[in-house]
């Protein structure tokens, strides 16, 4: 299949099953399309194993490897679902906990790759650097899934802000640290060099360099949009601003994630607040809203189909459901150190933690980032348990974080004076 096929099909599939949900399920639109795509693949599973003549598992595994989930996540979608994501968070709000979200997006993440790589190096037997890089593809909260989720859980609006900011930040450091732990575990099979010193050095590289080329282009991009009032051009220079800085960011092996939301927030605050028009505002943010929900979309179809790209071994399988307890009790310590660290210098409402934590959902980059490990005897484990904790996470914790909100009485609150 052509490269515009595959998108086509991806499109008219994705209308399909949301329409589907609409009319029947009534979920959320991104858990419902992934909840409509899983059922399709499952029940085409389970006629190939009724009739095995039929060979449709063989063949539509066949179309799925080709779509190279991986690739078109990482290098594609991702740098307009973060820019997008970004541009609706304000630099205000994020103000308001900046200290707390700094620590999630950091020692969180240590203690959370920490904690599961620990954890299933003992439950599977795998070596500890390997188990590590588990921990690190599955700590970080996906910023697309808890937004695409968020946006239709009735939230607190602050709360709901503050989980979105923590989720994109932290994505983007999970994805750093990832790469440094295959960068030490398979040093003949990646380009960014083994050993402490290269680990250190990419984590400055890729972090820091990702920010500052993010704020870099920015603030030029918001420079050029002073000189302009043409909603359309404005729009146009956005969608440049997304697809060049991340393949610029790519380029020089730098952070892209971490580029987008930088670049991202700075257009969405101040650029919006003093580099457009009110009449520009409004198209801005509804293109951006309407890029959101179609790409939404289509990746929450993808990773419904890519059940057929997963071993479900009946050891892998238990494996997998040990390792969403496994990643709750992490993402809890997660939560809780820096909540208590701030504790005595800052207030906090009794559902903070809970909600952060239940709230902290995985998605499709912690999909893309297992199939895009080197080919070793661990990755199809690590794959399925992946896999089975994303479709834990957007499901199960999806549609009941507004219950839990709902049972602690709507109140929580992070850091106030």
């Amino acid at each position: 299949m052509t490269l515009l096929q595959i998108a086509s099909l991806l499109i008219v599939l994705a209308g399909v099953f949301g329409a589907i949900n609409y009319l029947f399920l009534k979920l959320p639109s991104a858990i419902g399309i992934l909840v409509v795509a899983l059922f399709a693949s499952l029940m085409v599973i389970v006629t190939d194993a009724l009739f095995p003549a039929l060979t449709v598992e063989e063949s539509i595994r066949a179309q799925v490897l080709e779509l190279e989930f991986s690739e078109a996540l990482l290098e594609g979608m991702l740098g307009l679902l973060l820019f997008a994501g970004a541009l609706h968070v304000k630099l205000s709000d994020l103000r308001k906990a900046w200290l707390l979200i700094l620590l999630m997006a950091t020692m969180g993440i240590a203690v959370s790759t920490l904690i599961v790589g620990v954890a299933f190096s003992w439950i599977t037997g795998m070596p500890m650097m390997i188990a590590l890089i588990f921990g690190a593809l599955i700590s970080p909260t996906d910023p697309v899934a808890v937004l695409g989720v968020l946006r239709d859980a009735d939230l607190p609006k602050s709360l709901e802000t503050k989980i979105a900011g923590e989720s994109l930040f932290n994505d983007g450091v999970g994805y750093v640290v990832f790469l440094v732990l295959v960068g030490l575990a398979f040093p003949s099979g990646d380009a960014h060099g083994a050993g402490l010193s290269g680990a250190v050095t990419l984590f400055v590289q890729e972090a820091l360099g990702g920010a500052v080329l993010g704020i870099v282009l920015g603030w030029l991009t918001f420079r050029v949009m002073r000189l302009i009032d043409d909603y359309a051009l404005e729009v146009l220079i956005t969608l440049g601003l997304a697809f060049g800085g991340y393949e610029l960011a790519v380029w020089l092996h730098v952070s892209a994630p971490i580029m987008a939301v930088c670049a991202g927030l700075l257009i969405g605050d101040i650029g919006a607040k003093h580099g457009m028009s009110e009449e520009t505002r409004q198209y801005v943010d509804a293109f951006w809203k309407l890029v959101d929900e179609i790409l939404n979309a289509v990746l929450f179809l993808m990773i419904g189909f890519e059940v057929f790209a997963v071993a479900f071994k009946t050891d892998f399988a238990l494996a997998g459901l040990m390792a969403i307890v496994v990643s709750l009790v992490a993402r809890l310590a997660a939560v809780s150190i820096p909540v208590l660290m701030l504790r005595p210098f800052q207030s906090f409402s009794t559902g903070v933690i809970p909600i952060m934590t239940w709230g902290g959902l995985k998605g499709g980059i912690s999909v893309a980032l297992a199939l895009s490990l080197p080919e070793n005897e661990w990755k199809p484990l690590i794959l399925t348990a992946t896999y089975i904790v994303v479709i834990f996470s957007i499901i199960v914790q999806g549609l009941t974080i507004t219950r839990l909100a709902d049972r602690i009485g709507r109140t929580p609150e992070l850091p106030h004076d």
